[in-house]
């Protein structure tokens, strides 16, 4: 059976709008409403957000779960000696993304990546699942293996290792903070006449506003 052709593929956007009467003035408190609504709406993952980063001229997107946020920025965690924390060190500058296509929306933000205090990382640790706190001892994320078995063995030896006790936060893991600079809020429309409006935080020193600008779609 051959395959559809992917021009031909076409989805009419209909299920709400964007107007400038909606936009509050703190771009968190929209995207704190877009979230509930994302909950509300059952869609699969809706934490799920796609972290891009840039290494040696070379970008790279991948999804992580965001796990907090704040006035201070979205936090997420990862291996600290993974491809993405290498990329991290050497360049803070991400963008980030929440795609939420059930409800005919996506959301980028820009901004500055910045490792979160040991302390923080902890208390996240210490509240997964303990299958999931072997798993970050297990892998050396991003480097080659050999086989799904070996990573399945070493599993086992960690969880004999540790037995019934407390396991302790292992030394290449740990969060980072996004602080936003931009947010664009983006709503599917009728005829592909999207709403996106951008928010920009203002140049001038001491200023905490954000400019909202409605851009073409």
């Amino acid at each position: 059976m051959a395959s559809p052709d992917p021009a031909a593929l076409r989805r009419s956007y209909q299920l709400g709008s964007l107007r400038r009467s909606d936009l509050p003035a703190d771009p968190l408190e929209l995207f704190r409403r877009w979230f509930d609504q994302a909950l509300e709406a059952d869609l699969l993952e809706p934490n799920a957000m796609v972290l891009s980063t840039c290494l040696n001229g070379q970008p790279s997107s991948r999804t992580v779960l965001l796990k907090a946020f704040d006035q201070r920025g979205f936090v997420f965690f990862t291996n600290t000696a993974s491809r993405k924390a290498e990329a991290l060190a050497a360049n803070k500058r991400v963008s980030l993304l929440f795609p939420w296509y059930g409800l005919e929306r996506q959301l980028s933000i820009e901004g500055a990546a910045e490792r979160i205090s040991m302390g923080e990382a902890l208390a996240y640790f210490r509240s997964r699942p303990r299958g999931s706190q072997l798993g970050a001892w297990v892998s050396q994320q991003s480097r080659v293996i050999g086989s799904r078995s070996l990573l399945e063995a070493q599993w086992q030896a960690m969880r004999e290792r540790f037995g019934n006790g407390e396991i302790p936060l292992p030394p290449a893991w740990g969060g980072y903070r996004v602080k936003p600079h931009q947010f664009e809020f983006w709503q599917g429309g009728r005829n592909r006449l999207h709403d996106r409006f951008r928010y920009q935080q203002r140049e001038r020193a001491n200023d905490p506003a954000w400019q909202i600008e409605r851009l073409a779609p």
